[in-house]
């Protein structure tokens, strides 16, 4: 915590006074830590940096560890833990559901079980209208109608934004061991396909919008935090491993916490930076853009990188838009320009067809 402090001291210079707008608790476990812990760095941030007056400010949960926090509470039956956190200015949580069912949580290994998911669930959505939740799909186990029944669940319960993503097996993990030892089923794309199908269907219907690839949110519940990333705007990132962005460069701390608390102790940030070149900004500005339903303005491509980048990004898409897996679209709205007065903006976007592909469509659009 003191080296937490210190850092965000240390580079309250490095976004030269920019607005903050976003304040996020992520990369880990931040539930774990106390509301007065919460409190300490969020009044150093106010302390030492331009805050707008009401910033989304977001606290990334664990199931478990909010039940267990919120039964310590004084005021337990009152929601004591989540009014408490309302009043330290967090206003909005970002919960790792993963599934409300046991088998599924036992196969990802995770720490929670389906009652205290709901457990928590019910209490935080009594104190938070802003509350989004992880749900996993893509288990080789789960059928199609597991996973309507996990999305119908967190429907009953009036959540306002679902982060989804397709299950994937890291190394050295248990599930990989489960599944190289054949005691659990390999993952089926296939199946990761139909449910994601299914969870595009199904969150339309209830009214969300698919504004990113793994994001679907009701209108004025998008995670502003997630689309500054994505719309490449300058973060700073504190604690071991954590990445930062100012336009031009990356930089990333260290990830041994010893030697990062000796570092800042010493008053030394303990980063690496990476100066990021032409290719590898256009190459982030694609794989960000065609996940989102912003989509990649073809005129800004030209702008910042030249006629050449747009040409051939054009050239390299034309097999996908004759596919049906991408499309340029006219935008209502016009720019303007000071060369060329008002202009229309046309952006490179995914089709319903290609959104379950962007990522790799994108990889073959990059400039080696």
């Amino acid at each position: 915590m003191q080296a937490l402090v210190k850092e965000l001291v240390l580079r309250k210079n490095e976004l030269q006074n920019e607005i903050i707008e976003t304040i996020y608790f992520g990369g880990g476990t931040p539930s774990i830590l106390t509301i007065d812990e919460l409190k300490l760095l969020i009044d150093t941030v106010y302390e030492n940096y331009n805050v707008i007056k009401n910033p989304e400010i977001t606290l990334e949960a664990n199931p478990d560890d909010l039940v267990k926090a919120n039964s310590m509470s004084p005021r337990a039956q009152s929601r004591g833990l989540y009014d408490g956190y309302k009043k330290i200015g967090i206003n909005r949580l970002s919960i790792g559901i993963q599934s409300f069912f046991d088998d599924d949580l036992k196969a990802m290994n995770r720490a929670h079980s389906a009652k205290e998911a709901k457990k928590c669930l019910s209490a935080a959505i009594g104190s938070f209208d802003n509350i989004t939740i992880d749900l996993i799909y893509g288990i080789p186990t789960m059928t199609n109608g597991r996973w309507k029944e996990n999305l119908q669940i967190a429907f009953y319960f009036g959540v306002n934004h679902i982060s989804s993503y397709a299950l994937t097996v890291e190394p050295k993990t248990a599930l990989a061991n489960f599944i190289k030892k054949e005691k659990y089923p390999p993952i089926n794309e296939e199946k990761a396909l139909e449910h994601f199908n299914i969870l595009v269907e199904e969150t339309e219907k209830q009214g969300f919008v698919h504004y990113e690839i793994s994001n679907f949110g009701k209108p004025n519940y998008f995670s502003k935090h997630n689309t500054s990333y994505w719309q490449g705007k300058s973060y700073l990132g504190f604690g071991p491993s954590a990445h930062s962005f100012n336009g031009k460069q990356r930089s990333w701390n260290i990830a041994n916490n010893a030697k990062y608390l000796k570092a800042i102790q010493e008053g030394v940030l303990p980063l690496e930076i990476e100066e990021l070149s032409m290719n590898n900004m256009f190459n982030e500005l694609i794989m960000t853009g065609l996940r989102t339903i912003w989509g990649v303005s073809l005129n800004s491509i030209e702008q910042n990188f030249g006629a050449e980048f747009k040409n051939n990004l054009l050239k390299r898409s034309e097999k996908f838009i004759n596919q049906g897996l991408l499309v340029i679209e006219k935008c209502d709205t016009e720019l303007f320009d000071s060369t060329q007065g008002k202009i229309s903006r046309s952006v490179l976007k995914t089709t319903k067809k290609g959104k379950f592909l962007a990522d790799g469509i994108a990889s073959d659009l990059f400039m080696i």
